[in-house]
């Protein structure tokens, strides 16, 4: 039986436990892979996101970290994997490299030089269009926010979306409210076929409200039972029990993203959480991000305690 490829669902951006010398732990990978796979709500999983670390591992481990999650759940889940590149051939390899290792998509950032440097108004469309052309892989456009130099306007966006066939959804990262429900009304609008995710963390469920599709979300990787409670409170309209779910995921959303954006601090707060669930034995993460102090795990264990998620124990044998 062919699983059902689709991109509208939670799409938790899952971490990547380490042994203590840094190489991936593959046996707890493989058991927090299966965990995620059996809550019910999740047909899709994003590896090699920000929460991935995907800057602190090299292309060999992103290819592996793929055959790994493929290995695992490539039979029940649609498989997206990001791709970060500070050049074009460079996304294309990283994007066949995803493609090959069994990925049904890729997650496109935009090359982190925009950030400093901003670009060509003309450059993300023929970014994605040569990603597309050369790699022949469906696309998620990642898109930053709109207080940074590598945020695509809405009419790039529209551009996008309606004349590269293989780009199938965003991530809407917009993280300005006006602007992102702008931009969702004018995408619903003019490219209603495209897949609309929300990726904000650190407000769900409001973000959840302008008519998404899913979600692309770190969070989801942490107390996915949560997250796709949530999710359908919300496809249902419950309100009471959309509130009732808000209030039990705002603590960890507090402990994780202390009521920022996601940062390389976070996800370490995000895999201490792991830790604490009884899914991760360590919460290493590569240098520069450092480790958590006693006050930083004080106040997860405060989160997990508060939004009342107990333990996984995936580490018993």
């Amino acid at each position: 039986m062919l699983k059902n490829k689709t991109f509208k669902t939670i799409f938790p951006a899952i971490a990547v436990p380490f042994n203590e010398d840094y190489t991936i732990n593959e046996p707890e990978f493989r058991k927090y892979i299966d965990w995620i796979a059996s809550i019910d709500g999740i047909d899709g999983i994003v590896c090699n996101g920000h929460t991935g670390e995907i800057t602190a591992l090299s292309r060999e481990e992103r290819k592996r970290v793929v055959e790994i999650v493929n290995e695992e759940a490539g039979d029940k889940l649609t498989i997206v994997s990001g791709v970060n590149s500070e050049s074009t051939e460079g996304a294309i390899e990283m994007a066949r490299d995803a493609k090959e290792a069994g990925a049904d998509g890729i997650l496109l950032m935009p090359p982190h030089m925009w950030l400093r440097f901003g670009m060509n108004p003309r450059a993300p469309f023929e970014y994605i269009k040569d990603v597309a052309d050369g790699a022949d892989i469906d696309i998620i456009i990642h898109l930053y926010p709109a207080t940074t130099k590598a945020f695509y306007p809405i009419d790039t966006l529209l551009k996008m979306c309606t004349e590269i066939p293989h780009v199938k959804g965003v991530k809407m990262g917009t993280r300005v409210e006006p602007i992102y429900e702008h931009d969702i009304r004018v995408l619903r609008a003019k490219s209603p076929e495209t897949v609309l995710l929300t990726c904000h963390d650190e407000t769900l469920l409001s973000s959840m409200f302008p008519g998404m599709d899913g979600a692309i979300i770190g969070f989801a990787g942490c107390i996915p039972e949560l997250i796709t409670a949530a999710w359908k409170a919300y496809e249902h309209g419950n309100m009471k029990d959309i509130h009732h779910y808000d209030d039990l995921i705002y603590p960890m959303a507090q402990a994780i993203y202390g009521g920022g954006q996601p940062s390389g601090e976070a996800h370490a707060r995000l895999k201490e959480a792991l830790v604490q669930r009884g899914v991760f034995s360590n919460a290493l993460m590569r240098k520069p991000v450092l480790p958590l102090n006693q006050e930083e795990k004080d106040w997860v264990a405060k989160g997990i305690r508060d939004s009342q998620v107990g333990k996984v124990n995936l580490l018993v044998k």
